[in-house]
This record gives structure tokens, C-alpha cells and sequence, in this order.
């Protein structure tokens, strides 16, 4: 296991960007994939982004061209630069990690941050 701590989460209006990151410790960091969900009030958690362990990104189709996962492995961090934010964005954000390979599925993670709220006024 590995532990993850997210920062980065505030208030925005729509069109505003904010960059979240997630810190990850206690095992090596560069074979672990990671991934971003999100969950609103009253909604599951979903799925937004992945990022494999060579780069390989993958996300939702409501966030392409507005979102961008990235790693940097030589600072254990995840991140996620999220552009042209909406109001439809407000969610708690949580960062996984899941060795080897991500998948959509949270079942599968098995290693999360505490979340960090993102909140998109209109």
C-alpha cells in the first residue's frame, strides 16, 4: 500500500482552472498507475483520469480537452490540471494508485487520498 495525500481543491467560477496534486509515499511510486475520480453530492464516484506507469493517459469524455493528468516521478506526485472549469466539475476529488495497471473501476484501487473538494460557481 501506499499512502496519498491531495491538495489543490477551492472555490472557482465557471472558466476558472485549478491544478490538483496528489503527494504519494511509502512504496515505489513508479509501479503504480494512478488515477483521479471524482463524486458528487448524491452521485457514485466515477471515473475521470488514469495515467499508466509509462504516461499513457486516458479520460471521461466530459473533461477531454479541459483536463490533463500528469506524473512526475521523480517527485512521487500525480497531477491534475483541470481548464475551463464547469459547474458540473463540483465533486470531492480522490487520487488512487493501483499497482502495475488502472483500470475505470474503483473496486480496483486499492490505495486513496481523502479527497479534496472542488467547487464550480456559475
Amino acid at each position: 500500500q501506499v499512502q496519498l495525500v491531495e491538495s489543490g481543491g477551492g472555490l472557482v467560477q465557471a472558466g476558472d482552472s485549478l491544478r490538483l496534486a496528489c503527494a504519494v509515499s511509502g512504496r515505489t511510486f513508479n509501479n503504480y498507475a494512478m488515477a483521479w475520480f471524482r463524486q458528487a453530492p448524491g452521485k457514485e464516484r466515477e471515473f475521470v483520469t488514469s495515467v499508466s506507469r509509462s504516461g499513457t493517459s486516458l479520460y471521461i469524455d466530459s473533461v477531454k480537452g479541459r483536463f490533463t493528468i500528469s506524473r512526475d516521478n521523480a517527485k512521487n506526485t500525480v497531477y491534475l490540471q483541470m481548464n475551463s472549469l464547469k459547474p458540473e466539475d463540483t465533486a470531492v476529488y480522490y487520487c488512487a494508485a493501483r499497482l502495475w495497471v488502472a483500470t475505470r473501476d474503483s473496486r480496483d484501487f486499492g490505495s486513496w487520498g481523502q479527497g479534496t473538494q472542488v467547487t464550480v460557481s456559475s
